[in-house]
């Protein structure tokens, strides 16, 4: 999320808060695709972190951007913490340990999401180039230590910092030392929404093998193929994992409201100073519980909005639907992510074969794939056959949905194309964090230094 809201419309049901989220539903042809990816930032000379602060930095990075691209700076207090594109253009922003993320516009077609992604990595590497920085493209950090992880100066980062210890014991990694590649999608309507929410939910684990790229923690293998999704099985699991809830068959905005409304808040902004509200829900808050503490503790419509943000399902609902299962990757994967997704989702004939697929599925099968992933990846079993098996069935199901937007670039190439990151994986039958791992077993001698080489953007 680039910046907290500051939308001061007061709160006076629990009603607004289910209207606020069907308000994102939209005509098919309103539908659009919004993609983020975030990427480490380390120097060159020896793969090391960049701070925020001093010539060559985080910050000297993001005012750089903003003299290239004339977007508006994004401040808290001081310290410049994102920019914020014009109306429609997406914005930058920084992850807890300075993670380097663009929320990409909502285009109409992949071919746009891949020319708008090569457009900032091209304008990013004219900034860093000079600075001797460059760009690390994978799920999990390889070498930092959390000590040795440099800390962005976000005021919503720190009260998240001092209550994560609290809930998990993973959540200050997942902060500090993960990377993703998200996409998010549109809906129709509640019944739209609910489909869209049921099969992403169960597959999502299919996501996680997929793009799993995070083999390697403080310097070696980790045993793991998506060290940042074994990660997210204990963040904070008030707030994060499947919400079994959302599997039922009359599953609507109402139902997440009564979930989201009975979730500890981190905060709420007034006058631009992050009050810590980690013990309360927002429940709570709307009943009242913070007259007293803040001056203005009546809750308004940019509380819910920011309260929303700080939900971590592994796919989120907003007025869109966030799919949040992916580990980051090289640049052709931040096409081939919300490929995947666009497929399956956006064409009628694809999402009801997915479903069709999956929808026996239980709460308990896919919790339990959800455990497995991590460390198996596609050797994982469902149903009594290997992931491979299912990857197979269900990218061509979102071929068949690509193909069928026949959405043209100028070649005549459709948006199939940007599938093939995913073919390649099938065909080698190795994700990439088993190629990263062969890699350290050969060529790279036992060391993950060459990671910052042969995986920059």
């Amino acid at each position: 999320m680039a910046r907290d809201t500051t939308d001061q419309t007061p709160l006076r049901s629990t009603a607004e808060l289910a209207e606020y989220l069907a308000a994102g539903c939209k005509p098919k042809e309103q539908f659009r695709i919004g993609t983020e990816h975030e990427k480490f930032v380390f120097f060159t000379a020896d793969n090391s972190p960049v701070p925020y602060s001093g010539e060559r930095s985080i910050s000297a990075l993001l005012n750089g951007m903003q003299q290239k691209t004339g977007w508006e700076p994004i401040e808290d207090g001081d310290n410049i913490i994102g920019l914020s594109g014009p109306a429609g253009a997406g914005a930058i922003s920084l992850e807890p340990g300075g993670q380097f993320e663009l929320s990409g516009a909502p285009l109409e077609n992949l071919h746009q999401t891949c020319k708008e992604s090569n457009q900032h990595l091209a304008t990013l590497r004219e900034v860093a180039e000079p600075l001797g920085i460059r760009f690390l493209g994978i799920g999990g950090s390889p070498k930092w230590t959390l000590a040795e992880t440099p800390r962005m100066p976000k005021s919503r980062y720190d009260i998240m910092t001092r209550y994560m210890p609290k809930v998990g014991t993973k959540g200050l990694d997942m902060m500090y030392r993960t990377c993703t590649i998200q996409v998010n999608l549109d809906f129709s309507s509640e019944e739209d929404m609910r489909r869209k929410m049921q099969v992403s939910l169960k597959l999502q684990s299919l996501a996680t093998a997929l793009f799993a790229s995070s083999p390697f923690t403080d310097g070696r293998p980790n045993g793991l193929l998506s060290w940042r999704g074994d990660i997210w099985r204990d963040t904070d699991n008030n707030r994060a994992g499947l919400i079994p809830f959302a599997f039922a068959p009359d599953f609507g905005f109402e139902a997440y409201v009564e979930w989201a409304l009975d979730v500890p808040m981190y905060f709420v902004v007034r006058d631009g100073k992050y009050h810590d509200c980690t013990h309360v829900t927002f429940r709570q808050f709307m009943a009242g519980a913070l007259k007293g503490e803040i001056a203005d503790w009546q809750p308004n419509m940019g509380d819910w909005t920011n309260h929303l943000s700080t939900l971590f399902p592994d796919v989120r609902l907003k007025r869109f639907l966030e799919m949040r299962g992916a580990d980051g990757g090289p640049w052709r994967r931040i096409c081939a992510l919300p490929a995947f997704w666009v497929g399956l989702l956006y064409d009628h004939t694809a999402l009801a074969a997915a479903e069709d697929l999956t929808r026996d599925w239980s709460v308990e099968e896919v919790s339990t794939l959800r455990d497995a992933v991590p460390a198996q990846g596609l050797a994982a079993i469902h149903r009594g056959r290997p992931l491979w098996d299912l990857a197979r069935e269900v990218i061509a199901i979102s071929r068949a949905g690509l193909a069928a937007r026949a959405c043209l670039n100028g070649d005549g190439v459709d948006e199939t194309v940007f599938l093939s990151p995913l073919d390649e994986v099938l065909a080698k039958k190795a994700t990439l964090a088993e190629d990263m791992l062969a890699l350290y077993d050969g060529r790279w001698q036992g060391s993950v230094e060459p990671v910052f080489s042969d995986y920059q953007y």
